[in-house]
């Protein structure tokens, strides 16, 4: 990672290692490093890049500090969905499926000019993979919002 300003997803997992392994195979990650916890099989921390962005994750340690597991599978859920956009939506959607995802909102041509679908991950995290396919008008996403929303 670079010292220029940035904003950087740091996620709470429950399995480091094979968190890693799908996120190659889904979302073609390369891994530039983990430190593994020591006298344990957890990562205390890695570090992927993921359609050029960087993304850290390490495996649940909150039990060693007294606290609540802060797992996605533990919490319930997370409502935060990570965006990945990209120049061919339908090959990024079907490497992600085939790899374990989950279809939440199936891949569609959007009103706002998006071909856009959501998929949950096996460790309950949310990603939308989306494709600019046309740059419709104000007044044309908000006509196409009304009509989605049935306003």
């Amino acid at each position: 990672m670079s010292d220029k300003p940035s904003l950087t997803p740091h996620i709470v997992i429950s399995d480091a290692k094979v968190a890693i392994d799908f996120y190659k195979a889904a979302f073609g990650a390369v891994e530039l490093f983990r430190h593994p916890a020591p006298g344990t099989d957890k990562l205390l921390h890695a570090h992927l890049v993921i359609n050029g962005a960087d993304f850290l994750l390490h495996d649940d340690f909150s039990t060693t500090m007294g606290q609540a597991v802060q797992t996605t599978e533990a919490l319930g859920g997370c409502p935060v969905t990570f965006d990945l956009r990209v120049p061919d939506a339908d090959a990024a959607w079907a490497k992600a499926v085939a790899a374990g995802a989950q279809v939440k909102m199936p891949l569609a041509d959007q009103f706002w000019g998006d071909r856009y679908g959501q998929l949950r991950d096996p460790f309950g995290f949310y990603w939308s993979i989306c494709q600019s396919i046309s740059k419709p008008t104000p007044e044309e996403i908000e006509e196409g919002a009304k009509a989605a929303m049935l306003v």
